[in-house]
This record gives structure tokens, C-alpha cells and sequence, in this order.
């Protein structure tokens, strides 16, 4: 450790760091462009000059290390006008697109052109012009004139993705970001350089036009796309996912997310294919009814057949909420042993950076919470055995899809009675006797355990009627009042999904247990008192970064008395 002193304030530091990092773990921002914390040093911006007493010329401070001793000013009239300078140099060629820019509202030299430049251009020749609307992989968008050749996108593909793909060519003002030849910007991390870019250059080809950042709610939530778990943002317009962005994790994802969570998990989410409202079987076919008349119809059946003719299959989607509920219901309620969740494992698709070889959000947390079955219990293969052989006759599927193996499909046609929860529309809910259409996890509160013992919270950012019941109907009348700009949003609001323990709690009601749950907080706060790897544990705990399970041996769910 070292005693520095940064614009009058005596700070104690690690002797490792650089200016602006020790600047940075102190409180105080010294704007930069081409410094990333979890990138190399390229120090071609320039915008991070400050004065250290005793050197001659102005020093970056992304790559000067800090000495003991050392006074440094990071506001003073000299870095000022070196700044304003470089703010001019970065402007001279830019174009002014900020009216039409996707960036607007995050852009960095938009923001530092307000607060570190004088606001007038002395450049009054024609500005250099260069290739737009450049398709630079199956993602990504290029217009080469707002770049600032910050090297960011350079330096990530080729320290964090592996996968050396961007390069700059050409030299002086002409200098143009390209690909390889014969190279596309096609790596399975490639949107972090959208991320990452610190002006409009580099766009997303999905988002592109579709909304200002302003125009969005953004909700911190978790990608349900892998068993990593990265800390992602949700944006939302009119109740529809519009993009997800990586958010800072050091203990999950750090900065980073792969394009696959960030595009394909929320298209269920508002797909033409979800589910609005319970379905039952009846004599003239599949009829759409109400929560009651459903849960009530599956109560009824359950309560037909004897203890061991019933099994639960629950599902690794759902969160550890979710499937405690189940478990609990299976135990105490169905008082089976059978019951577990199916494993969705691709290790093709596996790397060393995020990616996982387990394709569901909470397998760890299904675990943990007792979704396995009991003494002489059957497992997945050993229920779908059962379920041939006619000793299970009756099954609650939660959340996932078996019927699309087409074997599975044979069997579960074997059953008496199948209830499904989902939110989509499947081949599973095509066989069932009753649907009971399920949040999404874009629509509910809860947590998820990711591969590495870590709880951490998602977060609702899309409406359903069962998320705005304490409305009242007003915020829906006022917003059908408003007409045709809202409309999308009210037919996302008016889509009657429940998150599956609010389900199970209503059916275990009628079946004579109960289950005194109001909200997800009331079902893990029971989690934390029973699953000792979840003690101490609450969601206020668990706040925006998770917390670890209390040790990593295998910990099981108080079996009820």
C-alpha cells in the first residue's frame, strides 16, 4: 500500500494500480474512452490525461501506476484544456447523428461532449466520410464514421472471446474497424462489443430503431439460458422484452453475456404461442375456462387415485420457489416419492468463459430444494417406466416439454390424467387433460441456484393479471384509455399466468393442506428455516449480486412430519 493524493484527497492504495483505478475505487471519475477494467491497456484516447506533480507533460492515467507520494490533478486548469483539446480532435470527423443514433441516452462522447468540450467546432472543412450500415457479423452493425478507434471491440474479441476477428486498417483520419478477410464477426460472445463501444458505431441488428433507452423500463433480473446465471438487464417497452444486457457480477459473468441468453431466452416471452388462460378437455374438445373451474378439475382427479399412483415431474426453468412448492406438494399433499425433473445437458455447446453444458437456470436449486425423489422413489426414467407399466397412472408436469421425444409422447398418452403447467403452447400441453398456464420468468419474482451454488434473485419486468392484481383494474382501464400505443402492452397485461408455486399452493387448498403463501418471499423465507444450505438467507440478503450456499455438501429438504 501507498499514499497518494488525487485532487487534494489523501488516499491510501494499493501499489499496483493505476491512476484512474485507484481513482476509481475511491469515488473519483476520470473519463476515459478506450480503458475498460477487464480489458488490457491501449492508452490511444488520450481522454484520461491528468498532471502528476514533478513530470514534465500530462500523463494517461489508465497506464501511469501509481508511486508513493505521488500528487495527481484530475480538474485542474491544464487538464481541462487538454481534454477540451482531445474532445475536439475526437469530434472534428464524427458525424451528428445523435437525433437518429441508438446510442443516444448512453453514449459516452455524447455525455463527455456536454461536460469536457466548449461546445463550438473550429473545423470548418468537409468531414471525412466512411463506410455506413456495415454488416460486420450476423448481429452486429458498423457505421465506421462514429467510430473513435478506441480498440475496446479489438482488444475484447481477442482477450475475452478468443477469437481475433476485428482489426483497424488504413492510417490517419482514414483508419476504418473491419473484419479479417474472410472473417465475420460471428463468435458466440460478439454483442459485448455493443456493449462495450463507447459511442454509436457498433449497434445491435435486432434492437436497431426499435426504441430510445429513455422510451424503457430496465429491471436486474438473471439470464435463465444456461446454469451460469449471468446478472442481466431487462429492457421493456409496452410489456415487450425489446433487448437483454450483460450486468456487472465479478463472482458470475464480470461484464459479459453470451448472444444466445441475450436474444433467444426472451422470445417465449411474448411468442404467439403462449398460453392465455387455463384449458381443460371436454367432450366437444379443448375449451378455454376459468382458474377456478380448472384447479378445482385437477384437485378432484388427484384426490381419485391412491398414494403411489401419482407422480410429479417438475422442471430445472422453474425457480427454486417453484420448485420447493412442488417437491412440497409431491411429499405432503400426493405423498409420492416419485418425482424429480428432467436434465437438459449440451456439452457441445459448452466453453471456458460463461456458457454452460446445463441448459436450464436451476438445476443446483431444484436439487438443493428436494425436487428428487424419495426413498424408493422412482426418478425421470424410472416415472416414465411407471407410467408404461400402469402402476403411475396421474402426473403434474411443470415447465418443461418431454412430449417432444416422441417415445416420451407415447407414454405419457398412457396416463389417466395429465396436468400440465406451461407457458407455451407444446407438445406436452397438447396431451394434457388440464393446462394451467405458468409465468415466465420474466414475469414473476423468485431465485435461481446457478452451477456454482450461487442464489440470486430475478425480478418480473413483464406484466401479467396475476402480477397487476393489486391494481385494481385501474392502471388497465387508464391505459386502455389511452388507446392503440398501449395496446400491445394491455394484450401482455390480459395473459392470465400465475407463477407455478401460487398454482400448486391453490390446488394442494382444495386437496385440504395448506399452504400460507402470499407472495415468493413467504415460500423462500420457508426455504431458509428447512433447507439448511439456504440458512440465514433472505431476499433482502441477497440483494443485487446473490450470496453462496451456506457450504457446498449435499443438503437436503426437512422431510414434513
Amino acid at each position: 500500500m501507498v499514499t497518494i493524493t488525487i485532487d487534494g484527497k489523501t488516499l491510501e492504495v494499493d501499489n499496483t494500480l493505476t491512476i484512474i483505478q485507484a481513482a476509481r475505487a475511491n469515488g473519483i471519475d476520470i473519463p476515459h474512452f478506450c480503458w475498460h477494467p477487464q480489458l488490457s491497456v491501449a492508452g490511444n484516447c488520450r481522454m484520461c490525461l491528468v498532471e502528476v506533480e514533478k513530470m514534465p507533460k500530462l500523463a494517461i492515467a489508465c497506464s501511469t501506476q501509481v508511486a508513493a507520494g505521488m500528487v495527481v490533478h484530475t480538474a485542474n486548469e491544464r487538464v481541462i484544456k487538454a481534454r477540451q483539446a482531445v474532445m475536439e480532435f475526437l469530434l472534428i470527423n464524427h458525424p451528428l447523428d445523435c437525433p437518429i443514433c441508438d446510442e443516444a441516452g448512453e453514449c459516452k462522447l455524447q455525455d463527455y461532449a456536454y461536460a469536457h468540450s466548449v461546445g463550438v467546432s473550429r473545423f470548418e472543412e468537409d468531414k471525412v466520410h466512411k463506410p455506413k450500415r456495415v454488416e460486420l457479423g450476423p448481429h452486429v452493425m458498423l457505421d465506421t464514421e462514429r467510430c473513435i478507434m478506441c480498440s475496446r471491440c479489438v482488444r475484447f474479441c481477442d482477450e475475452i472471446a478468443r477469437k481475433p476477428q476485428l482489426t483497424f486498417t488504413e492510417r490517419g483520419d482514414h483508419v476504418e474497424l473491419t473484419t479479417f478477410p474472410g472473417e465475420t464477426l460471428d463468435n458466440p460472445y460478439s454483442m459485448n462489443v455493443i456493449d462495450i463501444c463507447p459511442v454509436g458505431a457498433l449497434t445491435s441488428r435486432e434492437f436497431r430503431f426499435r426504441a430510445r433507452v429513455w422510451e424503457m423500463s430496465s429491471t436486474e433480473t438473471i439470464c435463465p439460458g444456461c446454469a451460469r446465471g449471468c446478472n442481466i438487464n431487462t429492457w421493456v417497452r409496452n410489456n415487450e422484452i425489446l433487448r437483454q444486457t450483460p450486468r456487472y457480477n465479478p463472482d458470475v459473468n464480470q461484464y459479459w453475456m453470451c448472444d444466445w441468453g441475450r436474444l433467444e431466452t426472451s422470445r417465449p416471452v411474448n411468442s404467439d404461442s403462449r398460453l392465455r388462460g387455463p384449458l381443460m378437455k371436454k367432450e366437444a374438445g379443448v375449451v378455454e375456462v376459468g382458474w377456478d373451474e380448472a384447479v378445482a378439475r385437477v384437485a378432484s382427479e388427484l384426490k381419485s387415485f391412491r398414494r403411489g399412483e401419482t407422480a410429479v415431474i417438475g422442471s430445472a426453468f422453474d425457480t427454486n420457489e417453484d420448485c420447493y412448492t412442488l417437491q412440497k406438494f409431491a411429499r405432503e399433499v400426493l405423498q409420492t416419492r416419485h418425482l424429480d425433473f428432467q436434465r437438459h445437458t449440451d456439452v457441445s455447446r459448452e466453453d471456458t468463459l460463461l456458457i454452460s453444458a446445463d441448459r436450464t437456470p436451476n438445476t443446483r436449486g431444484a436439487m438443493e430444494v428436494g425436487l428428487q425423489p424419495g426413498e424408493h422413489g422412482a426418478a425421470f426414467d424410472g416415472i416414465l417406466r411407471a407410467i408404461r407399466e400402469g402402476t403411475v397412472k396421474a402426473l403434474v408436469l411443470a415447465d418443461d416439454n418431454p412430449a417432444a421425444d416422441p417415445e416420451v409422447a407415447q407414454t405419457l398418452m398412457r396416463l389417466e390424467f395429465l396436468v400440465v403447467l406451461a407457458s407455451v403452447d407444446s407438445e406436452t400441453t397438447r396431451l394434457a387433460d388440464v393446462v394451467l398456464p405458468s409465468s415466465t420468468y420474466a414475469e414473476k419474482n423468485g431465485t435461481f441456484t446457478n452451477v456454482h451454488g450461487r442464489v440470486q434473485r430475478i425480478r418480473p419486468s413483464v406484466a401479467t393479471l396475476d402480477l397487476d392484481r393489486s391494481l385494481d383494474g385501474f392502471a388497465l382501464s387508464r391505459l386502455d384509455k389511452f388507446g392503440s400505443q398501449y395496446d400491445r402492452w394491455a394484450r401482455g397485461a390480459k395473459r392470465d399466468a400465475r407463477p407455478p408455486w401460487r398454482i400448486i399452493a391453490g390446488i394442494a387448498a382444495l386437496m385440504g393442506a395448506k399452504f400460507k403463501y402470499q407472495a415468493a418471499e413467504d415460500v423462500f423465507n420457508e426455504i431458509a428455516g428447512r433447507v439448511d444450505a439456504f440458512g440465514g438467507m433472505s431476499y433482502r440478503r441477497l440483494g443485487t449480486k446473490g450470496l453462496p450456499l451456506k457450504s457446498a455438501r449435499e443438503t437436503r429438504v426437512s422431510q414434513p412430519v
